[in-house]
């Protein structure tokens, strides 16, 4: 009897370890799915612009059949506007660490963009994006709050732009609908400092589309910009990426 009294108790003491360490792998998950898992939005990729950009003209397939198709070197000619087809934005993605919950990406995103661009003879002319800073949107209402009067400071300076200072080349196929990329040279205006940067841009001509990507590391001291400050941030690194999708249709 007691050999069986034992046995019973070691397999109801084995079964109470089975599920404290399946309830403690629950509430780690948990920890983990809430707190500590890092899903920022992925970085910015023509793939991604493309797809979106099929997504929304699928329910829209006329938005841009009364534009006739052009090929050749000249077949990009014309003034360039940002299109409501797509999924544009300008924004900032910054690797920091939280107290309690550890190293995450930080991404905010502004798709209060304007956007004019000039091709002629097959040469980007002129180009020129602006931001609404204050519209930039995170997965934290805290985070863009405190951007108003930190970091960015957003109050202070509503509008970042990028303006173009040296003519760029385009090659033949992009006109063609091949992916490129290009080195694009211009004056970029953060928290009311202006430097001439270089940013590296794919692009894309898709369906009477130019589709465009971009991503620069941006270091914080060259624009005056301060590491935000606030009881739950250990750290945020001296630099960050800004990045930019646009999708543009023909303004004439």
């Amino acid at each position: 009897e007691g050999g069986k009294f034992f046995v019973s108790g070691r397999t109801k003491l084995i079964g109470a370890l089975v599920v404290i360490v399946a309830l403690v792998g629950v509430v780690g998950g948990a920890f983990w799915y809430f707190f500590i898992r890092d899903d920022a939005p992925a970085e910015v990729s023509l793939d991604a612009a493309i797809d979106a950009l099929a997504t929304r003209e699928a329910g829209n397939e006329a938005a841009n059949d009364s534009t006739e198709a052009r090929t050749g070197r000249e077949g990009l000619d014309g003034q360039w506007a940002l299109a409501s087809e797509g999924d544009s934005f300008v924004g900032y993605r910054v690797n920091e660490e939280l107290a309690s919950i550890g190293f995450t990406t930080a991404v905010g995103r502004t798709r209060s963009v304007t956007v004019d661009v000039t091709i002629a003879d097959g040469v980007l002319q002129s180009a020129k994006v602006e931001a609404d800073m204050t519209r930039l949107q995170s997965d934290s209402a805290m985070r863009d709050r405190a951007l108003s009067n930190q970091a960015l400071e957003t109050s202070r300076f509503p509008t970042a732009t990028f303006e173009l200072t040296s003519p760029v080349e385009l090659p033949d196929g992009l006109a063609n609908g091949e992916a490129v990329t290009l080195s694009i040279t211009g004056n970029l205006t953060l928290h009311g400092v202006t430097r001439e940067i270089t940013v590296p841009v794919e692009a894309q001509f898709v369906d009477n589309y130019l589709v465009a990507v971009g991503s620069i590391d941006i270091v914080f001291a060259d624009y005056d910009i301060q590491p935000p400050r606030a009881a739950s941030v250990v750290s945020v690194e001296d630099h960050g990426v800004m990045e930019l999708q646009l999708t543009l249709s023909r303004a004439s």
